[in-house]
């Protein structure tokens, strides 16, 4: 790879890192002014706040394939052109079923890009997984702090609502053009002698952890992210400020995102690190259970270095399987199954506050869920690589010599 190469793709990644978030994410602070406008349902708002999940598990599956079949350059600029529609079309719109399915259009093109990156990652950067993933991860994360910090002061100085959540369809757009020179010379992820499948990853312990793993973190964090403004605001501070104190929660993952994808990468065994990030989830819970008001700064930023769970997971995603074309059935595998175990998670969590009319029965069940998150985090991140137990089971029975 030449070095021009090498710098187009790394712009190619960040960009797309970049605009990983700002679909699913930019609503939340400005979620009480979509309702008003499009006279959407507490119901409809709920499903709003599940659509990043439900497009992750229908959509996710899907990039694999694609990407053997149509190239991994274009997939990739096509689910970016996706992400544009539909942010476009979405603030066009006057009702609440064409504003959801608009959202779903932006959502399947983030869902299958963001199965794209570890993928892409391994592909042409085998040797640097933990570096370009600490980039990329730090990168999603400045997109998903700058969707949550400026929605609000957008919406407020360009007349309303629409014009802050249509300002990421730009951003969108720009992060389409390194990857129009890139798909001329496409690639598919590498062939290998028995080639890993996605259903051939659903049969492998490993594989079912990774992938409840995922499911758990992205419940935690879409949780956060759809309501936790709304939370804030109930609590008495104003939507700037709540909006302000959810993007604190993503800033604090920043320089985490930077350093520990890469530390996690040199470490044989991760699981104390894996530990110490989870464990701030319910440090974070309980300050908000005691003083949602007054504790709100320290309980975001404990939060935010649990939020760190999700560049780990993606880390590892590279680091439990040997080959490109491993890394992208693992990953689709793992990010497809994950968000579908994600998918309940913040509506009952918009159910739960609505029933009771608080968000006290909301955070505890927040914080019993990450009982098993931690479980499955600790298993997932044990030593071993998904190509090795398939070629163990095949092994056994002569199918497969390695």
């Amino acid at each position: 790879m030449t070095r021009r190469s090498a710098a187009l793709l790394i712009a190619g990644l960040l960009l797309l890192s970049l605009n990983l978030r700002p679909a699913a994410v930019s609503v939340g602070p400005v979620l009480a002014e979509v309702r008003a406008g499009l006279g959407m349902s507490a119901a409809s708002a709920g499903l709003l706040t599940s659509l990043p999940v439900l497009a992750f598990a229908c959509f996710g599956a899907l990039a694999p394939l694609a990407a053997r079949v149509v190239g991994v350059h274009r997939v990739t600029l096509l689910a970016l052109l996706a992400v544009v529609g539909g942010l476009l079309g979405r603030v066009l719109v006057g009702g609440a079923p064409a504003f959801l399915a608009l959202s779903m259009l932006a959502l399947a093109g983030m869902a299958v890009a963001n199965v794209l990156l570890p993928s892409l990652v391994k592909l042409h950067f085998p040797d640097r997984v933990g570096p370009v993933t600490a980039l990329y991860t730090a990168a999603l994360a400045v997109g998903l702090t700058a969707a949550l910090t400026l929605t609000v002061p957008m919406a407020e100085g360009f007349g309303g609502w629409r014009a802050g959540l249509g300002a990421w369809a730009a951003l969108a757009l720009l992060a389409a053009l390194p990857w129009v020179p890139l798909v001329a010379h496409d690639r598919a992820p590498d062939r290998a002698p028995h080639d890993v499948r996605f259903a051939e990853v659903a049969s492998t312990r490993l594989g079912w952890a990774m992938a409840a793993f995922f499911g758990l973190q992205s419940l935690q964090a879409y949780a956060i992210f759809g309501w936790f403004a709304t939370l804030w605001r109930d609590a008495g501070h104003g939507a700037g400020a709540a909006g302000a104190l959810v993007g604190l929660v993503a800033a604090t993952s920043i320089p985490l995102s930077l350093w520990l994808p890469a530390a996690t990468a040199r470490r044989r065994d991760p699981r104390a690190v894996l530990a110490a990030v989870m464990g701030c989830y319910p440090a974070g819970y309980v300050l908000l259970l005691l003083a949602p008001y007054s504790l709100a700064v320290p309980a975001a930023v404990l939060i935010g270095i649990g939020t760190v769970t999700f560049p780990l997971v993606l880390t590892l995603i590279g680091l439990r399987s040997r080959t490109a074309a491993g890394t992208a059935a693992l990953s689709g595998f793992t990010q497809s199954a994950g968000y579908l175990l994600a998918a309940p998670g913040p509506f009952a969590v918009g159910a739960v506050h609505e029933a009771t009319g608080g968000w006290t029965w909301p955070l505890l069940l927040l914080l019993a869920l990450v009982v098993p998150l931690v479980a499955v985090g600790l298993r997932a991140a044990r030593p071993g690589f998904v190509e090795d137990e398939l070629g163990m089971r095949s092994g056994a029975s002569g199918a497969v010599s390695r």
